[in-house]
Formats: C-alpha cells, sequence, structure tokens
C-alpha cells in the first residue's frame, strides 16, 4: 500500500461509516471517523474502530483446513478447490443440484463481490437450497416490499430533518443509530434536534429503551402485539376521516378492502390485546394524521414475532393512508445511482417451493427456520453438503441444538470465515475468509437504501495473510473445477480463465477478470443523479466519498413495481392474516411458562458476529437475564441470583438483573451470544462467549408470511438454580 493513511468505509452494517485508516508496515495501527466523509461518517462506532482486531485475531484461519480425525491439518488452496469440487460433483451426480446447500451471515451481505459471486457459484450449481441471515430478522420487511411497492428492495428511507412526529416501533435508534435496511446517519441525532424544535417523538416498545428515555410519549404494548396497536391507529383515522384522500384515491389501490377489514375490528378488543387503554390508541392515531409531517417505522422488534409481517405492513399503511409518502417530513424513495430493482428482477431466483415444509422463497433464500429437517429427512433433494458463508446459524437461528445435530450429519460441510465458530465445529473444510480490510468494495446494491444520493469506492487498507483468498475467487474457482458455468452463462468460465492467463503472460493484472470489471460496468450503466452520471474517474478522484445531488422527492410512483403501478395497500395475504388474528384469542402463557421471552440487541454486535472481541465488550460474555422487580418477587428471585430459564426446547443457566425497564411477564436476554471459538491450528480448548437465548426457541413457531422465526414469541419458565 502506498502512504500510511487510507480513507475507505467500515463494511459491518449499512451505516457505512467513513473511516480513516493509518496503516504502517502493512499492519494498522488505528482506525478513525473520516470527517471528510460528505456523507457517512457519524454513527462510527467501536465496531470500526476495532475492526484489526478481527484481522489480528489470535485465532484467525490464515490458509485452507480440512479436517482429519478431530483436528484439522493446513492445506494448499488447489487441494482444497480440487476435494470440494470432486465431492460436491459426486453429491450432484447421485442426488441431484439440491442436495448441495448454501447458508450466508452479516458479513458476506455486505461485501458485495462475495454476495454476487456467491450466488453466481449457486446458480452454476442449479441449487435452490439458499438460506440466508434474513430470515432471523428482516424477511418481513422484504415480503411486505414485494407486496406493497413490487419489489423486495424497494425499502422508503426517512426524511428525518423535516419530520413533525415520529412513531418508532420496535426500534432503538438511540443505540441502532437509525440502522437496518435503511441508512440515516446520525438519524437518532437528527431526530432529537427535531424535537427540540417541537417534534414529537412516539416509541412503541414493550421495553422502556434508551430511545424511550428521550422521547415525549412511551407506549409499553404487550410483545408482539404491535399489530393490533397499528390496526387501531388505521382504524379510528379511516373511521373519523383523517386520510389523505388524494394519495388513497391517486397513488394507492385497495382502500375499500382496507375498509372492509377495520369495519371488523373493534378498538376495545385491540386495546385488550395490545394491552393500551382506547382513548390513548385513538390520542395517538388523530395526532398522527393531524401533524404537519410524520413517518412510521417499523424495525427488527416487530419482525420477531408471529405476528411480524402484519405490523410491518400496517406500519407502511399509516404512512400511506396520511400522505407520508415521498413527501417532505415522511418516507421517501431513494433510486441512487445504481437501478437496483431492475438489477434484483434480473438476478432474481426462479420461484422455488421447499422440500418439506412447501414454503416459497423470501428475498431469493429459503427460512432458516427450516434447515435442519432439509438435512436430516431422508428423499429426493436431501442435503447432504453445505456451505456456510461468513454465518453462524446455530446461535442466530432458533434451537442450536436441533442444527448443530444436523450438520454433524452431513457428508461435506464447508465453512468460510474468520474464525472457526459453533457452527463451525463438524466442519470438513475451514476456508479463510478476507475481512474489508483487506477487500475493494462499491456497494452499489445498497444505494437506494441511504437517505441521500452517496457514492464511494471502498479501497482497501492492508493486503490478507498470504494464505487468504477473497470469497469471490473461491466460489468462482469452485465453478472452474465443477466445470459449471460461473453465473449459469455458458463460455463465460473460459473467459475468466482466458483473462487469468493474459493477465500472467502480460504481466498485467488488470486484464484478469474480477468484480472491478463488474463495478465499472455498473459505475458505467449508472442512473443519472441531479442531471448527470456518475463516472469512475469521479469516484477514484473522491476517496472520502461524493454527494450526487440533493434529496428528492414524488420519485416514488416511477419505481413501482405493481402490475397496477399503484401501491398496493390491502394485499390479500395480509388482510387474510389480519382476520385469522382477530378470530383468535390473544396469546396466552401456558401454566409451566408463564414468561414471554424478549429479545436485548447490542449495539457491537451483528448477530453473533464480533462478540468474539475482547475491544467491543470489556464488560465480558453476556450471561444476564432482565425480570421485572415485581416478577422477580413473585419467583423468589433477587438480583444476582443464579436462575435457570428453560422451555420446551432448552434450558439456559444465566445471572438474574431486575430491572424495570421491561414489562410485567417479560424477560429480556441479549440476542447473539452463545458461541465458542475453537482454535484448528493450536488445538487449544474453544473460548466460549455468553449463553445462547436462541436455544430457548422452536424452529417450528414463524411467521407464516415471512417465515422469519418468532425469536421474541416464545415462552419460558424461570427458577432459582
Amino acid at each position: 500500500m502506498s502512504g500510511d493513511t487510507v480513507h475507505t468505509f467500515c463494511r459491518y452494517c449499512l451505516a457505512c461509516c467513513g473511516v480513516e485508516v493509518t496503516v504502517r508496515d502493512n499492519r494498522v495501527v488505528k482506525i478513525a471517523a473520516d470527517k471528510q466523509n460528505p456523507h457517512s461518517w457519524h454513527d462510527f462506532c467501536a465496531k470500526g474502530r476495532t475492526a484489526a482486531q478481527v484481522v489480528e485475531h489470535p485465532r484467525r484461519i490464515v490458509a485452507p483446513m480440512r479436517r482429519v480425525g478431530t483436528g484439522y491439518v493446513e492445506a494448499g488452496w488447489d487441494e482444497a478447490i480440487a476435494d470440494i469440487a470432486a465431492r460436491c460433483t459426486a453429491i450432484i451426480d447421485a442426488d441431484g443440484p439440491d442436495a448441495v446447500a448454501a447458508y450466508y451471515g452479516n458479513p458476506a451481505g455486505y461485501s458485495s463481490s462475495n454476495l454476487v459471486f456467491f450466488n453466481a457459484w449457486l446458480d452454476a450449481v442449479g441449487t435452490y437450497n439458499r438460506y440466508a441471515v434474513g430470515s432471523v430478522d428482516q424477511n418481513a420487511a422484504h415480503v411486505v416490499a414485494e407486496a406493497m411497492y413490487g419489489s423486495p428492495l424497494l425499502i422508503p428511507v426517512s426524511d428525518i430533518d423535516r419530520c413533525d412526529y415520529f412513531l418508532i416501533v420496535g426500534a432503538n435508534p438511540a443505540v441502532s443509530a437509525w440502522n437496518w435496511i435503511e441508512s440515516a446517519p446520525g438519524g437518532w441525532h437528527r431526530a432529537l434536534e427535531r424535537q427540540r424544535h417541537g417534534a414529537r417523538i412516539v416509541v412503541v416498545d414493550p421495553v422502556r429503551t434508551e430511545t424511550a428515555d428521550k422521547a415525549d410519549l412511551h407506549l409499553s404494548v404487550r410483545p408482539g402485539q404491535d399489530w393490533a396497536l397499528l390496526l387501531g391507529m388505521v382504524t379510528v383515522i379511516l373511521g373519523e376521516g383523517l386520510q389523505h384522500d388524494e394519495d388513497c384515491a391517486d397513488l394507492a389501490n385497495g382502500l375499500a378492502d382496507l375498509r372492509r377489514l377495520t369495519a371488523t375490528a373493534d378498538l376495545d378488543d385491540l386495546a385488550a390485546r395490545c394491552g393500551l387503554p382506547r382513548s390513548q390508541i385513538e390520542t395517538v392515531a388523530r395526532d398522527f394524521a393531524t401533524a404537519p409531517t410524520a413517518m412510521a417505522i417499523t424495525r427488527t422488534g416487530v419482525s420477531l414475532h408471529a405476528a411480524g409481517t402484519v405490523a410491518e405492513w400496517l406500519g407502511h399503511v399509516l404512512n400511506v393512508i396520511t400522505g407520508r409518502m415521498d413527501r417532505p417530513g415522511g418516507r421517501r424513495f431513494e433510486p441512487g445511482y445504481v437501478d437496483t430493482l431492475r438489477l434484483a428482477d434480473l438476478a432474481k431466483t426462479p420461484p422455488h417451493t421447499s422440500r418439506l415444509a412447501g414454503r416459497g422463497l423470501v428475498a431469493g433464500a429459503h427460512a432458516l427456520a427450516e434447515l435442519p429437517d432439509e438435512i436430516t429427512t431422508p428423499g429426493p433433494g436431501r442435503i447432504r453438503a453445505l456451505v456456510i458463508n461468513s454465518g453462524n446459524p446455530v446461535v442466530s437461528g432458533p434451537d442450536g441444538a436441533r442444527l448443530d445435530a444436523a450438520l454433524a450429519d452431513l457428508d461435506l460441510l464447508v465453512a468460510i470465515d474468520f474464525v472457526q465458530r459453533e457452527s463451525h465445529r463438524h466442519a470438513h473444510w475451514l476456508l479463510p475468509a478476507a475481512h474489508w480490510l483487506e477487500r475493494d468494495d462499491l456497494l452499489a446494491f445498497t444505494s437506494s437504501m441511504h437517505d441521500e444520493p452517496f457514492a464511494q469506492y471502498g479501497v482497501r487498507a492492508v493486503d490478507p495473510p498470504a494464505g487468504v483468498r477473497e470469497e469471490w475467487r473461491i466460489f468462482t474457482d469452485l465453478a472452474i473445477a465443477m466445470r459449471r458455468p460461473l453465473f449459469g452463462m455458458r463460455g463465460l468460465n473460459g473467459f475468466v480463465v482466458g483473462s487469468r492467463r493474459l493477465a500472467r503472460l502480460t504481466r498485467r493484472p488488470g486484464l484478469e477478470f474480477t468484480p472491478r470489471g463488474i463495478d465499472r460496468l455498473l459505475v458505467a450503466t449508472s442512473r443519472k443523479v441531479g442531471g448527470r452520471r456518475l463516472r469512475w474517474r469521479d469516484l477514484m478522484a473522491n476517496p472520502h466519498g461524493l454527494m450526487l445531488g440533493p434529496r428528492r422527492y414524488g420519485q416514488l410512483r416511477a419505481a413501482l413495481r405493481t402490475p397496477s403501478g399503484k401501491i398496493e395497500l390491502a394485499p390479500p395475504q395480509f388482510l387474510s392474516r389480519t382476520a385469522e388474528l382477530l378470530d383468535s384469542p390473544p396469546p396466552a402463557a401456558p401454566a409451566d411458562y408463564p414468561f414471554q421471552l424478549g429479545n436485548r440487541r447490542r449495539r457491537h454486535s451483528m448477530n453473533s458476529w464480533l462478540n468474539e472481541l475482547p475491544g467491543l465488550h470489556p464488560a465480558g460474555r453476556s450471561t444476564e437475564v432482565l425480570i421485572h422487580p415485581d416478577d422477580a418477587a413473585a419467583a423468589g428471585i433477587g438480583d444476582g441470583t443464579e436462575v435457570r430459564v428453560f422451555s420446551a426446547v432448552g434450558e439456559v443457566a444465566l445471572t438474574a438483573r431486575l430491572s424495570d425497564r421491561p414489562r410485567r411477564g417479560l424477560l429480556i436476554i441479549d440476542h447473539g451470544w452463545g458461541s465458542r471459538v475453537f482454535d484448528p491450528r493450536g488445538g487449544e480448548a474453544p473460548v466460549a462467549y455468553g449463553v445462547n437465548r436462541n436455544l430457548l426457541i422452536s424452529a417450528d413457531d414463524v411467521d407464516p408470511l415471512s417465515q422469519t422465526s418468532a425469536l421474541s414469541s416464545g415462552y419460558v419458565g424461570i427458577a432459582p438454580r
């Protein structure tokens, strides 16, 4: 690398914070916020600051490792690729392409080259058995976007700086920094600034979160019953004629169907379901509808329930019927510099129904909850080989013990990651991953998820260890070795091989086919923003990133992909599911398991990823369960009592902490902990990090609309141990 300072951006989450990396002798010595970045540095956090700890982790995998007996030995890349390719080919020849499956986690999702070429290899294999971390927490948003707007990637972004009324449902932006599947840098601080100028912040959450502490109003809703509150608000707005008639008629379809649904709803029943006074629901509905500008946002907390998709849908309905779409202070569509929606249509995986559960793909993947049975149940299409691409599903998903047992039954398990985690303990091959500090990236496919038109090329800061290959090359090499056409395009493999040969003979590495060529093509064919098209030389000349123009409004209608060309307010599957919920009694805790299990996320974790870094978690492992003092007293539990929390699925040991933040009847345990990190090179004992709360959750409990595991709908008991 030339020079001691590299300007790039962090790729741990969608915030994509601009960072300044100080490098000496190919080692990172400091990472700081890049305050010359005009857009994305404002939420720079400890995850980015400690990124070098991942690169230099003492147990990092730095070369392919093959399992021999109960241990591992280092191997060369030629051996690894040849063996994996031969075993995958044999499995396909015997049982068909669906016998090879794949799962990817968070790190893969924020590397465009990884994700593009991973899917290129899967297309080459021809498998539909694809699983992703989205079914843990975000499928509901994609299902709603596809049904209402025509594309799973049409995610409206928040126009915070002009908003007068924030309805925040199942989100904690004081911690998450307004970052999920949209990015609004400094969003929480911007919302507080609006509050200082008269805006109202209303938080809907069964826990008094850090965000609720700053809110004008906290609605402590019953866990998983957000949908009842939101439906109540829609009922009040339509019943009192507070809707935006123009948008309801010209921008949207389905108002009549929506009215028929609300006519069957009883406000007193909805109030009882969500645990709030009817009068409060009515007041919030009127205030939201009559505010000069307003927005409803729904986040992870909504998604983790069996009715999560209905709640997500109703949040969008509130924005549409009150005229908050594509107007200042509401939710707007940001086209970005790449037509992500068109590219998503071109790359869309054909429809597929899972073998056992009979469910379709959501955002190109099946539900993680289905994976154990698909491995262990005999029959055509049974999974015999699995590639885990930078993920830890045994910890991130439900009933990890069941999945762990299934993984042990595979003929081939390949894990690509920085260290060997819980999900990799049965792996036949461990392949080293490249860190974002060690690769170039253009996250063009997320350009429409930022709240301003912005572009930046993320350059590498250091070179990876000699034995590490970028993931895109692994997948390319596997396709070539298996003699299956990359991207499913005949002739492409030969072109790739020829480009490598030419680059080697001419000593011009730039002639090799790499993701950089795709990046340049995306930029060359990018859409105009602010009257001008992004050019590659402009991207290279602005290492801090560059703004492409001001925020614009009124671009949603042209982006809609629905057959009608309008927003679909009342998709039949959502109406049917809501009617089903209204006809069913409210969920009640079983006698043996009187508490609902809540889910808390830490800012410095990405599901189970990054929990092994001491610099991020100086307080150590997460082993606490939060319990309301009144519940604790009734159960004979004091602050600091060693307890066991148990369900029909499993049991975990924790330390009780008394807190009045959760509602009574709710236990809170941190999500994402409980993984071990193994030492395949040195053979030392594994190091454990925290307690896995998802061991208590049944894989059978999913939202039927989005297939999202109901990680916060499970019931548990608690007792001293």
